[in-house]
């Protein structure tokens, strides 16, 4: 006969007796029953528990000092086994970790894939862990599924998971939230309904807001104090309830494989070990331990296959958790994870049960020891009188109350808020009156919390924190891990001990402030290289540099620094999968960055650029060169000209100046991009999709490197035939290119001056003149003597442009100089600077050169006599290169002419010794 015959009568009759459709009905309850008295009759020990919740951590320190297992099969991922024993080197709570980054056999693009475990102290899996792990007779299994099987399992749609019941956390948690990044949660006891409107009534008549809310109040309270079988009675039932009023699909499918996979994996432990399953202790969640699978028992023999693991190299660790973070993953409210923290402490001390705790974070000189086992009793109906009967209310304790009222009034007081005595008495009074209205004689946490945010909380926030985040403080605060040294992987180990000689106490989670001198303390060099590295690869703000700079040609003096490192662990930690060293970590980074398929030029010369800095290896620099010259062959468009121009002007610097030569990859790359740039150039200048900053970069490579490329056997003429075939329309690529022509000759300056008079003479051009004066400022970058020459156009603009063309243009001209010609802009104004008169009173009397030029008639001929004259005459063609340049024509006299006049003859006839020094300065130079 069952033990809960009559309770399956009872519910049966209360069927038939109020349901509308007593068949329907009858059969969930029923169901309940038989799902509870099958848990109970297997032959191997279930114990149900809830995720972090204290009466299950409470009952399995109970039951483990009755019982004493030799087995415990414990629902956690099978290959996360050996870091529990790193669990003795940490600072709960902590998570275990499951990482992989090179996939192989997951869908591309999917990775990387992380899976983390968390655990705390009032869990009933830490409890376990634990008790096994002190004591070397006892084994602790792992049972559940791979991480590996985690994600074959997991669907392609994105997961809900870690949608938290009060929305996004507050601004100042979600540092600590986020420490589990984008991880798939895995926790023991998912105790939730999946069906919403069960969830929906359960919290309406419960009178609580969420359902961590209702779980406390209806479940928690009543289990701390109940004995071991009522409480594996009504988990029990519970995980039955949740199971079967949840809806069937994908999910339901995954949960029951779970089961399937655990009960296979402990069948096959037990016929393999011959271990006794009267001593052993199956520990999962209790929904899985109202399991209806057909493997459920160690009496079925109903096959199941496990699918063999992916290719994938998974990489295991130790990361640092918060209770916050545990919220944030796993749905839970905000504060309940510090409220059952603190419902742990409390019930440990009402109780005085004495927890179990691992070597090293046992408070105590040495653990309790442990009474005889007691046999397990037969199992009896324990849930007939906790159904029927109400829960014992606890009484008022006042005294905690009180201290609650005055410690949030006090906390609030220090964040801004104008709170006082009065409201203190009102938080008191107003809690025993929520506690009252929904049923409960004691005011919980939750009604504390209500209770405070109505009387102190008014219109506004005055500081960073609202009451209900200091509730939470109060009641405990956001308790947040850290993984010992001796836990972190060797690169982390490595980091610390290479920044020892910094002096600085790196595992804390405040802020370091890190002083470098590094003239004064030569040693410190290595340090100073080791945190340029840690900033290249860790998050923004682990490592940030407050004084120095890090680039080509420069190094600090002294410097600067902010460290975080012991609040971002996870980060450094996940650095530890990824290689043995930083500078191995940092190769494969750079080396994945310019192989993957989406690389360009420019970001290869990045990746040479940070590996010279960081680095310094000659060979992976060539590497990384090489590739950069080859996807330079390889792209079709000039997107990235400006980028690549700006890169590998100042990487020719660095060799210029600290190599002897030039390597053969920077000769290759100028090589291929002169001849890649010739090629293209027609092209873009007629692609309506290039802009004019590429077409510029592209002429500023062409012309800032020509000698260079010259020097290694290029061809001028491919330039040149290049510019000839270049038929712009669009009017800033057309000034562009007689920018270009002016460089090699084809177009003097004169011409250009013609030109633009001719543009500003044609009203059907003028409303267009701003566009050509973008070429014009773009066609510095490969013509930088064309600057006078812009600051005339410019000048002549602003001058005769009419008001309707010049006023809507200059807004664009702004945001086009510091968008797209921050660099050009310091060039013109100290060419303006020359240009223009220094001060104001002069500006009325001030002649441009270019108006002087086009006003004045052509100066009489000065005819020189001496050296200098018999020089000039000797070499004419030196002096006409000049005037060329300078756009000044004349010419030549002969020497018998008379003498010029003017003031430059008079002062050189005043003193002949001046010029005749010259002139022998010059001869003898000769």
């Amino acid at each position: 006969m069952s033990p809960f015959g009559a309770l399956r009568e009872q519910l049966l009759d209360a069927a038939a007796a109020f349901a509308d459709n007593p068949d329907a009905l009858s059969g969930i309850l029923s169901g309940l029953v038989d799902d509870v008295d099958r848990a109970l009759r297997e032959e191997m020990e279930i114990f149900p528990v809830c995720h972090h919740s204290p009466a299950s951590a409470l009952a399995m320190v109970r039951r483990l000092r009755e019982k004493q297992p030799k087995v415990i099969y414990l629902e956690l991922c099978e290959d996360l086994q050996p870091l529990l024993t790193e669990l003795r080197n940490c600072r709960l709570p902590v998570a275990l970790q499951a990482f992989a980054s090179d996939l192989d056999g997951f869908p591309s693009g999917s990775g990387p894939l992380s899976v983390v475990a968390p655990i705390t102290e009032a869990s009933a899996e830490y409890q376990a862990i634990a008790y096994a792990l002190d004591r070397p007779d006892v084994e602790l299994v792992l049972v559940d599924r791979s991480a590996d099987h985690v994600f074959q399992w997991l669907p392609q749609e994105p997961s809900e998971q870690g949608k938290s019941e009060q929305g996004e956390p507050e601004e100042e948690q979600r540092e600590d939230a986020a420490l589990h990044g984008d991880s798939v949660g895995v926790e023991i006891g998912d105790l939730r309904p999946r069906f919403a409107e069960l969830e929906e009534h359960l919290l309406h008549h419960g009178k609580v807001r969420h359902w961590s809310e209702w779980w406390d109040q209806y479940v928690e309270q009543p289990l701390a104090g109940a004995d071991y079988e009522t409480y594996r009675q009504v988990m029990v039932l519970i995980g039955s309830l949740f199971r079967r009023l949840r809806p069937d699909g994908a999910q339901l499918d995954r949960d029951e494989d779970r089961e399937r996979y655990m009960w296979t994996r402990m069948r096959e432990h037990l016929a393999a070990s011959g271990a006794d399953p009267s001593q052993c202790l199956y520990v999962c969640g209790a929904f899985h331990a109202a399991s209806r699978v057909e493997q459920f028992g160690l009496a079925s023999e109903a096959p199941f296959e496990i699918t063999p693991r992916t290719g994938t190299r998974w990489l295991y660790g130790l990361i640092p958790s918060s209770q916050s973070a545990i919220e944030a993953q796993f749905g839970l409210a905000s504060g309940s994870v510090s409220i059952a923290a603190a419902t742990w402490t409390k019930a440990l001390s009402r109780s005085r049960v004495k927890p179990f705790e691992l070597a090293g974070q046992k408070k105590s000189a040495k653990p309790a020891r442990l009474p005889a086992p007691v046999p397990q009793a037969e199992v009896t109906d324990k849930l007939t009188g906790f159904l029927s009967n109400p829960p014992a209310l606890d009484a008022l304790d006042e005294a905690e109350l009180l201290g609650w009222c005055v410690d949030i009034v006090r906390l609030a007081r220090k964040n801004g808020y104008l709170s006082s005595t009065a409201d203190a008495i009102a938080v008191f009074e107003t809690s025993i009156l929520l506690a009252g209205v929904r049923g409960r004689a004691r005011p919980t946490p939750y009604d504390f919390q209500d209770a405070a945010v109505t009387c102190i909380e008014k219109d506004v926030v005055p500081g960073r924190r609202d009451v209900r985040r200091l509730c939470e403080i109060l009641l405990g605060g956001d308790r947040i891990g850290q993984v010992g040294y001796d836990a972190m992987p060797p690169l982390a180990r490595d980091v610390y001990d290479r920044l020892e000689p910094l002096g600085l106490d790196l595992q804390k989670r405040t802020l370091q402030r890190a002083l470098i001198d590094l003239q004064a303390n030569p040693d410190l060099v290595p340090c100073s290289q080791l945190l340029w590295m840690l900033r290249f690869l860790l998050p923004d703000g682990t490592v940030r540099p407050i004084m120095g700079s890090r680039s080509l040609g420069e190094r600090a003096i002294q410097e600067s620094w902010d460290l975080w490192l012991g609040r971002d662990q996870r980060a450094l930690i996940e650095l530890g999968y990824e290689g043995v060293t930083i500078e191995q970590v940092l190769e494969q980074r750079l080396r994945k960055i310019v192989w993957d398929p989406k690389a360009t030029a420019s970001v290869a010369l990045g990746a040479v650029e940070d590996a010279i800095l960081y680095l310094g290896s000659r060979r992976f620099t060539d590497e990384l060169g090489a590739r950069a010259v080859d996807l330079l062959a390889a792209e079709r468009t000039v997107d990235d000209a400006p980028e690549v121009l700006r890169r590998i002007r100042r990487l020719l610097a660095h060799y210029r100046a600290t190599e002897p030569v030039l390597p053969a990859w920077c000769e290759a790359f100028v090589k291929e991009g002169y001849a890649h740039y010739c090629t293209l150039l027609p092209t873009a200048f007629l692609d309506e999709e290039t802009g004019v900053r590429q077409v510029g970069a592209m002429l500023g490579f062409l012309f800032s490197m020509e000698s260079l490329a010259l020097s290694l056997g290029c061809d001028r003429a491919q330039l040149e035939i290049a510019v000839q075939q270049s038929h712009p329309e669009a009017p800033a690529k057309v000034a562009l290119l007689w920018g270009a022509q002016s460089q090699l000759g084809l177009v003097s300056k004169a011409d250009l001056r013609a030109r633009c008079e001719e543009l500003l003479d044609n009203p059907l051009v003028v409303p267009s003149f701003p566009l050509y004066i973008t070429g014009f400022v773009q066609s510095l970058e490969s013509v930088p003597s064309l600057t006078p020459f812009v600051v005339e156009v410019l000048s002549k603009a602003f001058a005769r442009l009419p008001d309707n063309v010049l006023l809507p243009w200059l807004p664009k001209l702004i945001t086009m100089l510091r968008k797209d010609a921050a660099e050009l802009v310091p060039v013109l104004v100290r060419e303006a600077g020359r240009t223009f008169p220094a001060g104001l009173a002069a500006v009325d009397a001030w002649v441009p050169p270019w108006a002087g030029r086009a006003a004045q008639p052509s100066a009489p001929a000065l005819a020189l006599s001496g050296p200098v004259a018999e020089l000039l005459a000797g070499h004419p063609a030196t002096l006409d290169a000049v005037a060329t340049l300078l756009g000044c024509e004349g010419e030549w006299q002969q020497p018998s002419s008379p003498p010029g006049s003017g003031p430059a003859a008079d002062l050189l006839t005043r003193h002949p010794d001046t010029a005749d020094a010259v002139a022998t300065l010059l001869l003898s130079g000769a």
